[in-house]
C-alpha cells in the first residue's frame, strides 16, 4: 500500500510539472494594432480662394488693360486658375459699383479689387456689410480712417515713372533747342481731373524735364474724364495750337498720342509721352515713351498674403525698387544718350540719391516749400495733418498709398481747372 501511494504521489507531481511547462510554453496573446488611416493631403490654399476685379472701363482703356493683365499674371504665378477669377467691366463710379461688389461677394469672392478712385466709396459700403471679404480700392485714400479691418487701399509709385518719362522728354527738348528747332521749351499735358493723383504725376513729369531743361514750363488741359478719346484728342490739339512741342498725358486712351502723330505728319516738331501702354503702334514717330505701372507686383504681393493667412496692409504702395513702375520702350525719335539718362535716373531713384520731389528743385509762389501736409482728415479735399516734407523732400505715398502731392508749383498753368 505504501508503495502504491508513493507511486501515485510521483505521478501527480509529474502531471503538475507538465501542466506548468505547458503554461510557460504558451505564446502570449497578440494585441491587434488599429488599422492605419491615410492622412488627407493638405489643401492648396490658392485653390480655395476666389478673386473679383471691378474695372471702370475694359481692355480698350490702357489703364484698365494694365490692371487686367496684372491680375491675370499674378494669379498665374500663384496657381490661381482662371475659373477662380471674376472680372466686371465698364462699371461706373456710382451705385453700380456697390451692386457689383455685392454681387461678387455673393458669388463667393474672398477678395475684391476695384481699379478707379471713384469706386472706393461704394467699395467701403460693401465692405461694411461683408466682413469676411477683403475689399481693395486702387486707388483710394479712405481705408485708414474707415474703421474697417477688411477695407484696403493700394497704388504704385506712379510719380517715379512720370519723372523718368520726363527725363526722356527733357532729353528730346534739349536736342531740339540745341539744334535751333525750338526756342520756347513749352510742354503740354492732357490731364483727366485736377485730383492729387494727376497733379502729382504731371508735377513729377515736369521736374523730370527740368532736370534736362531747367527753364521748361507746362500747361495742363483737363478732360474731366478718365477715358474719352475725343476729349483727349481735342485737349492735345488745343495745347499744340498754343505752341507746346511735347504732350504728356494722364488719361487712359490713345487719343492724345494719335493727335500728336497727325500733327507731326504735317511736318511740325511735336512729340508725345503716353501713359499705361506703349503708344508706338498709334504714334510710331511721335511717341517717345510711356509711363507704365506693373500692377502684377501689387496684386501678387496682396494675394500672397491672403493665401498665407497674413494681414494685408491697410495702405500698400511700392515702386521701382520692386519693379512696380517702369517706362515703355524708347521710340525712334528719342534723343541720343536718352537710355543712359534713363538708367541714371532709375539708379538714383532706387538707391535714394534722387528724390523726385526734392524741395530745392521747385518753388510755390516763388518760395521754397518747407512744410506741407499729406493727409485730409475731414474729407474737404484739403490736407490738414501729417507732415509730408522730410529731409528736404516731399514724401509721396508714404503716409498713405494714394498720391497726395497737391502743391501747384511754379512753371505749371492749369488752363481749365474750374
Amino acid at each position: 500500500m505504501k508503495k502504491f501511494l508513493a507511486m501515485l504521489l510521483a505521478l501527480v507531481m509529474v502531471l503538475s510539472l507538465a501542466a506548468c511547462g505547458s503554461k510557460q510554453a504558451e505564446a502570449p496573446a497578440k494585441t491587434e494594432e488599429p488599422a492605419k488611416t491615410e492622412e488627407p493631403a493638405p489643401a492648396d490654399p490658392a485653390a480655395e480662394i476666389k478673386v473679383g476685379l471691378i474695372c471702370v472701363h475694359d481692355e480698350n482703356s490702357g489703364y484698365d488693360a494694365a490692371h487686367i493683365d496684372g491680375l491675370k499674371t499674378a494669379c498665374a504665378e500663384l496657381g490661381i486658375a482662371d475659373s477662380q477669377v471674376i472680372m466686371k467691366y465698364n462699371i461706373p463710379e456710382d451705385e453700380t459699383c456697390y451692386d457689383t461688389a455685392v454681387d461678387l461677394a455673393e458669388q463667393g469672392c474672398s477678395i475684391i479689387f476695384s481699379d478707379s478712385y471713384g469706386h472706393q466709396l461704394y467699395m467701403q459700403e460693401a465692405a461694411s456689410e461683408y466682413e469676411d471679404v477683403i475689399f481693395v480700392a486702387c486707388t483710394g485714400d479712405t481705408a485708414a480712417n474707415s474703421g474697417l479691418a477688411n477695407f484696403k487701399n493700394m497704388f504704385p509709385y506712379t510719380f517715379e515713372s512720370r519723372y523718368v518719362s520726363g527725363v526722356v522728354a527733357g532729353m528730346k527738348l534739349k536736342e531740339l533747342m540745341d539744334a535751333g528747332k525750338v526756342s520756347d521749351p513749352y510742354i503740354g499735358y492732357v490731364g483727366a481731373f485736377p485730383y492729387a493723383e494727376v497733379v502729382c504725376g504731371y508735377t513729377a513729369f515736369l521736374l523730370g524735364i527740368q532736370s534736362q531743361v531747367p527753364e521748361a514750363h507746362m500747361d495742363v488741359q483737363y478732360t474731366n474724364s478718365w477715358y474719352d478719346p475725343t476729349a483727349e484728342q481735342e485737349a492735345a490739339n488745343i495745347l499744340m495750337a498754343k505752341g507746346c512741342v511735347i504732350i504728356g498725358q494722364h488719361a487712359d486712351s490713345t487719343g492724345a498720342p494719335s493727335a500728336v502723330q497727325a500733327v507731326k505728319d504735317t511736318g511740325k516738331e511735336v512729340y508725345s509721352v503716353g501713359y499705361n501702354i506703349d503708344m508706338l503702334s498709334v504714334a510710331p514717330t511721335a511717341a517717345l515713351t510711356s509711363a507704365q505701372n506693373n500692377w502684377s507686383v501689387l496684386y501678387k504681393a496682396t494675394l500672397e498674403k491672403l493665401i498665407a493667412g497674413e494681414e494685408i496692409p491697410t495702405d500698400f504702395a511700392t515702386g521701382a525698387k520692386d519693379g512696380a513702375v517702369m517706362i515703355s520702350a524708347l521710340g525712334e525719335s528719342c534723343a541720343e544718350g536718352t537710355q543712359e539718362a534713363v538708367d541714371a535716373a532709375w539708379a538714383g531713384i532706387k538707391d535714394g540719391s534722387l528724390k523726385v520731389f526734392d524741395t530745392s528743385t521747385f518753388t510755390v509762389g516763388g518760395e521754397t516749400v518747407t512744410t506741407a501736409f499729406g493727409l485730409d482728415t475731414d474729407g474737404d479735399w484739403v490736407n490738414d495733418t501729417g507732415e509730408a516734407i522730410v529731409d528736404g523732400a516731399f514724401q509721396e505715398s508714404v503716409l498713405r498709398s494714394a498720391p497726395y502731392f497737391a502743391l501747384r508749383i511754379d512753371g505749371i498753368t492749369e488752363l481749365n481747372n474750374n
